[in-house]
C-alpha cells in the first residue's frame, strides 16, 4: 500500500474551505475529489487558454482517454521508474459462485481482490503517453516534426495525501514536441518561458527551477542526479499551502527515451527526441483560489479578462 502523507495544518484548513465552499467534494479516499461547478468552469478557462496560446504552433490535436493499453506501458519503462505510482485495472472473469463469493466479501468490506484477474488496460500515467505510440505508428516524422496538443487528460498517480494539490486522480493539460534534437530542446526551453508568462499574468507568484522525477529506489536516485546534472526537467512552482511551494507545471526534455520506445524516426532515419510540456490543471486553479479568494467573482479584472474571454 502506498504511503499516505498527511496534510500539514494549512492545507487541512484549505481544504475544508474549499469543501465548505462546494468547490471540492469529499469521496472518503485522500486525493480523489469531486469538484463543484465554479471549479470547473475556471478549470476548463484555463485549458481553453492554454488551446489559445498553443494554437500559433498549429499542433495536432489528438485526445486519448484516461486509459493506456497494458502493453504500451511495460514498453515505456514506466514499472522500473516508477511502480509505486502505477495503477492497473482488474476485472471479473470467473464463475457464478465466484461472482456470489466475490460480492459476500465485498459487502463485509474484506479482500475480494483474489476474484480479480489483469486486465489488458492500466490507468494513464501521464497525458502524453498515449501519444508516443500513435506517432510512431504512422512511420517516419515529416521534415520538422510534429507537434501535438494532447489536451487536458485525466492520469492517475498512486500517492494518497491529505495536501488538496496532491491528487490522485487529476487533469495534466499536456504538449508534446516530437522531433530533430536541438528543435526540441528549443520548444521545450521557449515554452518554460511562456508558460510562467502565462501564469505569472494570472497573478501567481511563480518561479521556476531545475527539477527531477520522483524515481523508485536505489537505482532511481541516481536517475534523479543525472536528470538534475543534465537539466531535462524543469518545474514551474506556486505557493498553494504548506512548507513548500507546489509544482504546476513541468517541462520534460526525454531525449530518445520515448522515441527509441515506440519506433518513432526523423524522415532522414535517424532516432527522433520527444519533450513535453504539462500543466497541473487542479493545482493551477486551487493557486488561483489561494490566491484571489474562493469566489471567482471577486478576482482581480485583469486576471478575469485573461480567462473569461472569447477571443
Amino acid at each position: 500500500m502506498a504511503e499516505y502523507r498527511p496534510a500539514a495544518p494549512d492545507q487541512e484548513a484549505f481544504l475544508e474551505e474549499l469543501v465548505a465552499a462546494r468547490l471540492l467534494v469529499r469521496t472518503g479516499v485522500p486525493g480523489v475529489y469531486g469538484r463543484g461547478g465554479a471549479f470547473e468552469d475556471v478549470r476548463l478557462r484555463f485549458d481553453d487558454l492554454v488551446a489559445r496560446l498553443a494554437a500559433p504552433d498549429g499542433p495536432e490535436v489528438l485526445r486519448f482517454p484516461p486509459l493506456l493499453p497494458r502493453r504500451q506501458l511495460e514498453s515505456s519503462g514506466y514499472l522500473k521508474s516508477f511502480p509505486h505510482l502505477a495503477g492497473s485495472i482488474f476485472a471479473f472473469e470467473g464463475d457464478e459462485a465466484q461472482a456470489l463469493a466475490q460480492e459476500e466479501r465485498a459487502a463485509r468490506h474484506e479482500d475480494w481482490s483474489e476474484y480479480q484477474s489483469q486486465s489488458d488496460l492500466v490507468l494513464t500515467p501521464a497525458a502524453c503517453y498515449p501519444v508516443y505510440p500513435a506517432v510512431g505508428a504512422r512511420g517516419p516524422l515529416p521534415a520538422g516534426g510534429v507537434t501535438v496538443d494532447a489536451g487536458g487528460a485525466y492520469v492517475f498517480r498512486h500517492e494518497p495525501s491529505g495536501d488538496p494539490a496532491r491528487l490522485q486522480m487529476f487533469h495534466q493539460r499536456e504538449l508534446v514536441r516530437i522531433g530533430e534534437p536541438e528543435t526540441v530542446e528549443a520548444w521545450r526551453d521557449a515554452w518554460r518561458d511562456r508558460a510562467l508568462d502565462l501564469l505569472r499574468g494570472l497573478g501567481l507568484d511563480a518561479d521556476f527551477d531545475v527539477a527531477t522525477d520522483p524515481f523508485f529506489g536505489r537505482s532511481g536516485r541516481m536517475l534523479a542526479a543525472s536528470q538534475r546534472q543534465q537539466a531535462l526537467k524543469f518545474e514551474i512552482q506556486v505557493q498553494i499551502a504548506g512548507p513548500e511551494p507546489t509544482a504546476v507545471a513541468s517541462f520534460n526534455y526525454h531525449q530518445d527515451h520515448f522515441a527509441a520506445a515506440h519506433g518513432i524516426t526523423l524522415a532522414d532515419g535517424g532516432v527522433a527526441h520527444t519533450a513535453c510540456l504539462g500543466f497541473g490543471e487542479e493545482r493551477i486553479v486551487l493557486a488561483l483560489l489561494r490566491t484571489h479568494g474562493l469566489d471567482p467573482a471577486g478576482w482581480p479584472e485583469d486576471v478575469r479578462s485573461r480567462l473569461w474571454t472569447s477571443a
